[in-house]
């Protein structure tokens, strides 16, 4: 059964001013997509056919880089759209008292992922996760992901490279991570936090 593009949680306008319909369209409709296209395309009749996105991940690291940057990508964009939401949300009484003990407060941890994004080299994301059982802000390069990493549990991701914010913030990544730092989705990382496993790819 081959990979779906799942839909957006929300209306392509849903996000703006932060992330406007047109970036979210192109993001969504042209890139998400192309990545679950070729990731279909490289396994089918193989023996990755069937398995779940999480599983081709992590048979493609270190054997298959254009499978695994593909899956990856596929895997983190929809991780991404999770990651924020159109109406403000709250964070469960277990994740604010982890980032009040982590970072002093929400806008502390806002300010730690905007400060890690902003100085983050080329393209990337930037995740909240958990880490040795405490709040951790990881980095991953190109495609790469934490949807396999033993011991880190992804809670929230921010897309770094420059398709995520070009037509609304030209070059200037941080106004990009100003922006959509006030779209976190607390709620789903609450549920992340409370699952205590990776989120699955539903798609």
């Amino acid at each position: 059964m081959a990979f779906e593009l799942i839909d957006l949680p929300y209306e392509d306008n849903a996000l703006e001013p932060a992330v406007s319909a047109k970036t979210l369209s192109y993001h969504h409709g042209k890139h998400h997509k192309a990545y679950i296209d070729k990731t279909n395309a490289a396994i089918e009749g193989g023996g990755l056919a069937g398995k779940s996105l999480e599983e081709v991940i992590a048979a493609a690291r270190g054997s298959n880089q254009g499978l695994f940057n593909n899956a990856a990508q596929s895997w983190n964009h929809g991780f991404y759209w999770h990651s924020m939401a159109a109406d403000e949300t709250s964070a469960s009484d277990e994740l604010k008292a982890m980032i009040d003990d982590a970072f002093g407060s929400t806008d502390g941890l806002k300010d730690k992922l905007k400060e890690r994004g902003a100085g983050h080299f080329a393209s990337g994301w930037v995740w909240l996760a958990i880490k040795d059982g405490k709040l951790s802000i990881e980095e991953t390069h190109d495609g790469d992901t934490l949807a396999d990493q033993d011991g880190v549990t992804p809670l929230l991701v921010i897309d770094l490279w420059e398709h995520a914010y070009y037509l609304d913030h030209q070059n200037a990544r941080p106004s990009y991570l100003d922006a959509v730092s006030s779209k976190l989705n607390w709620s789903f990382a609450s549920e992340n936090l409370a699952r205590g496993t990776t989120w699955e790819y539903p798609g």
